[in-house]
């Protein structure tokens, strides 16, 4: 299989995809999984016109995704794989695709969100599903682009999901 990366963007292909990653990893194809995609023939229009000369686009539902990763489908190409969010890999690792890492580039901010990084933003819902994803042996590392620091994005909700610490005035801020 040559999946070189797979990234979490909820923009899915943008400037930092196409300008910041598709070079440093040399990639050739975009693969996106996402089931509202694959049903959107217009979004799929107008993501393969942000697409560079010469790189390959493909959109494909969980379902179909998983089975022509499998079936080796990409093995000549050298693919950078987007999901819009955690739930689409967590139901591919569970239909058999392997992955190593998940690089967390963009979750944005939405009703009942939390900013635990610049460009991280999750409810529990993401939270239990990266838990998950973590759990499954796949390392989830947040960097907007190639060169930036690597963040270890398991530690970052292991923070986030504590209970104060005994003593820590959690009303800190009423109480001055």
């Amino acid at each position: 299989m040559s999946i070189i990366l797979v990234r979490i963007d909820d923009r899915l292909i943008h400037g930092q995809i196409v300008e910041g990653w598709l070079k440093p990893i040399n990639a050739n194809h975009i693969l996106v999984i996402s089931d509202d995609v694959a049903r959107d023939r217009m979004q799929q229009i107008l993501l393969g016109m942000a697409v560079p000369k010469g790189v390959k686009f493909t959109s494909l539902s969980v379902d179909e995704g998983s089975k022509k990763i499998n079936d080796g489908f990409f093995n000549k190409d050298r693919v950078l794989l987007l999901v819009p969010g955690p739930e689409p890999l967590l139901r591919l690792l569970r239909l058999g695709v392997k992955f190593e890492s998940v690089n967390v580039g963009g979750m944005h901010y939405g009703p009942g969100k939390k900013q635990i990084l610049r460009t991280l933003c999750v409810d529990k819902d993401d939270i239990d599903t990266l838990m998950e994803i973590g759990k499954q042996g796949v390392e989830l590392e947040g960097r907007v682009l190639p060169d930036d620091e690597r963040i270890n994005i398991m530690e970052v909700i292991g923070r986030e999901t504590q209970p104060p610490a005994a003593g820590d005035d959690v009303n800190k801020e009423a109480n001055e």
